[in-house]
């Protein structure tokens, strides 16, 4: 923050091994250092440079990955102190309501703009060839963009996402998008019956992770439990499960 010159500070990932992120929570309790801001991005996020394979099935998807980091946060006590972002395939004031309501304090958006802006999926983005000017640094292929026509364009669809966004608010009887929550959404599950969302991704209770002896810690999904034992304040690796990096860090953020 000394050096950004008091900007807000943080940081962008996609989330592969849970065991990983949980290892930043911890370090984050250990080491007192707080970003400001996490962007979640899920597996649907890329640009055209991107390999197909990691864009189709490297990491968590965005509903996931969010999901988890909102409630590692909760888990360990600081998701008041971190605002969570969430990137990845939103389009909609739909999506931007269920990333809402799962967690997210914003929505960042670059594939919908992307199209907006004239983008025609051609994934020549690091090429330089880009045939319609958006991605490119030749001159002569920049001609393409017509920027008054394309800018008009973007500000329509911002105008009418956002608008959107604030209809299906009014339509579920709320003022704010803050005031979404993931059971105001239906899901199906494996067995095509509908659920709601909160059951698909339910919330763990703030500062559960913090102490194996609460009795609201066996309550908590599996996948938490597990991350949280086996991870590490200092390394990217998994540990024995309970083992003694666990209780200092237990120990440390409960001191």
């Amino acid at each position: 923050r000394r050096l950004s010159g008091g900007k807000p500070v943080g940081f962008k990932l996609c989330i592969g091994d849970p065991v990983e992120f949980m290892g930043i929570c911890k370090a984050m309790l250990a080491t007192g250092i707080v970003p400001d801001f996490i962007v979640i991005d899920g597996t649907e996020g890329g640009t055209g440079a991107a390999p197909v394979e990691f864009a189709d099935h490297v990491g968590m998807p965005a509903r996931d990955g969010l999901s988890f980091a909102h409630n590692a946060l909760r888990g360990v006590g600081l998701r008041d102190s971190v605002r969570l972002a969430v990137a990845g395939k939103i389009v909609s004031g739909f999506d931007l309501a269920t990333m809402l309501a799962l967690g997210a304090d914003w929505c960042n958006a670059a594939r919908s703009f992307m199209f907006a802006l004239g983008c025609i999926q051609s994934r020549s983005c690091h090429t330089d060839e880009c045939p319609t000017g958006v991605a490119t640094q030749n001159a002569l292929r920049q001609r393409g963009l017509d920027v008054a026509d394309r800018a008009a364009r973007v500000v329509n669809f911002h105008r009418a996402t956002v608008q959107s966004l604030g209809e299906l608010i009014g339509a579920a009887g709320l003022h704010s998008p803050s005031q979404l929550t993931a059971r105001a959404f239906m899901i199906r599950d494996d067995k095509g019956r509908p659920v709601p969302l909160s059951l698909m991704y339910p919330e763990i209770d703030h500062g559960v992770l913090l102490d194996s002896a609460d009795a609201r810690y066996a309550a908590v999904a599996a996948m938490y439990r597990d991350a949280w034992e086996t991870s590490s304040a200092d390394r990217f690796k998994v540990t024995s499960s309970h083992g003694s990096d666990h209780r200092n860090a237990c120990s440390e953020a409960r001191a």
